[in-house]
């Protein structure tokens, strides 16, 4: 039987132009690509390898907390 899971990922955009992906639900779920469709195909495949382990060592999946939004912050130092 197959599970649906749903979890938020946080993508950024490096300084050598690679896309970074971050799943912060489940820990050390990271990875990256060259492009956007890459790096979102990267972090599903990672997303279920974290899930896979989870499963064989008979953890539960954590619940994602709602990431409520990203905002740029100016700073004068």
């Amino acid at each position: 039987m197959t599970r649906k899971h749903v979890f938020q990922v946080i993508i950024e955009q490096d300084e050598a132009g690679y896309y970074v992906a971050e799943c912060p639900a489940l820990r050390a779920c990271y990875t990256q690509g060259k492009t956007y469709e890459e790096v979102i195909e990267n972090i599903k495949d990672v997303i279920r390898l974290c899930l896979e382990d989870l499963k064989a060592k008979k953890k539960k999946i954590p619940k994602q907390p709602e990431i409520i939004g990203v905002q740029r912050v100016e700073v004068t130092t």
